[in-house]
């Protein structure tokens, strides 16, 4: 299980140094996941594999890597008061779109499969 929490920070490490490297935009731990992601789909780890069980042992306890999150969140709450209308409305127009693009995929995709019917 030590091997595979150090391929894991590896990756991440990795992420971390191209991103500083190139200057890119993009967070070091996403940069870390895709090189994971990389190096799984050559290196195929067999199910009782350290890798496997260190990941295992995180997603089994992935509710305890929100606590920091949720902290953060109590220590900002003035702020997060203060913003409350600003906050809210974002989050309303960003559900109000994502519903309408997804109802408008889904009508266009009706209409493609109807006209592919009435041509068959």
């Amino acid at each position: 299980m030590i091997r595979g929490l150090l391929v894991l920070a590896g990756c991440q490490l990795a992420g971390e140094v191209l991103v500083a490297l190139v200057a890119a935009p993009v967070p070091g731990p996403v940069v870390g996941m895709v090189l994971l992601l990389g190096l799984l789909s050559v290196w195929r780890p067999a199910p009782d594999s350290g890798v496997v069980k260190a990941c295992e042992g995180l997603l089994r306890h992935l509710q305890l890597l929100f606590v920091p999150a949720g902290a953060g969140v109590f220590s900002f709450l003035s702020l997060v008061g203060a913003s409350a209308v600003p906050l809210v409305a974002g989050l309303v127009l960003s559900w109000a779109a994502a519903l309408g693009s997804a109802a408008a995929v889904a009508l266009i995709l009706l209409r493609l499969a109807s006209v592919r019917r009435e041509a068959s």
